[in-house]
């Protein structure tokens, strides 16, 4: 197994960052407009992306939610390599920071889907700090395209 490991620093409160991960207004403001469902623990958030060349998405169940420290969903529905992998957000105060150390955990293979979407949750992270940061972040479909991939 191998993971796509990431660490941003947010110069906000891990309770503002936490708002942005479990909300599902925090969540279209950084990730996909396109964003719906519960974000309750045990339900599901379903994420989903118009004009990519592949129009799809992504279903997550939200295993946990640490209000401050910790956000884990598990993909339950989405491309092949993303059904059964864990996407985790951890958050911890650093100086002025709120350090997120990410993690998409549970890849079987390093192909290149995985390196593009390791590119692309970096985009997206920074879409979260731009978002807590300003108020306004790049979620899809307004996020920086890497490749013919989107």
């Amino acid at each position: 197994m191998v993971d796509i490991l990431h660490r941003i620093g947010v110069t906000s409160t891990p309770d503002s960052v936490y708002t942005a991960l479990t909300t599902i207004s925090g969540l279209s403001g950084w990730w996909t407009e396109d964003t719906d469902g519960s974000d309750d623990v045990g339900e599901v958030i379903r994420f989903r992306f118009r004009g990519a060349p592949a129009p799809g998405g992504f279903d997550m169940k939200v295993l946990e939610a640490e209000p401050a420290e910790l956000v884990l969903w598990e993909v339950v529905d989405g491309p092949a390599e993303w059904i059964g992998t864990q996407v985790r957000f951890e958050l911890k105060q650093e100086d002025d920071y709120t350090i997120v150390l990410f993690r998409h955990e549970g890849w079987k293979e390093p192909g290149e889907f995985m390196h593009h979407c390791s590119t692309k949750w970096a985009t997206f992270l920074m879409s979260l700090k731009k978002l807590v940061e300003t108020g306004e972040g790049e979620p899809a479909p307004h996020d920086v395209r890497i490749s013919n991939w989107h």
